[in-house]
């Protein structure tokens, strides 16, 4: 779910609220009660939530640690075809 950054109007209040796309905006300060918050036009934040998010969730055995592999990202190494390319 996104998360939302307002500001009040009236008091100057800051806050940050979790929200569907489709909630209507708040109007509210939570502080001095004014229906004075505005939407501020942020960095987009949300949060991830439930299984299936993690690079981890769908990999089994030693696959799990992908960053972590020293091998990961090397290519394999065919002794046999650097000689007869070489012609020894």
């Amino acid at each position: 779910m996104p998360i939302y950054e307002y500001e009040c109007q009236a008091c100057g209040h800051i806050l940050e609220a979790i929200q569907k796309m489709s909630d209507a905006p708040r109007v509210d300060c939570p502080k001095c009660h004014k229906p004075e918050l505005k939407k501020l036009v942020s960095a987009p934040a949300f949060r991830l939530k439930g299984s299936g998010w993690y690079e981890t969730d769908f990999k089994t055995g030693k696959k799990k640690n992908i960053a972590g592999d020293k091998d990961a990202g090397k290519p394999a190494s065919n002794k046999k075809s650097k000689a007869a390319a070489s012609g020894d």
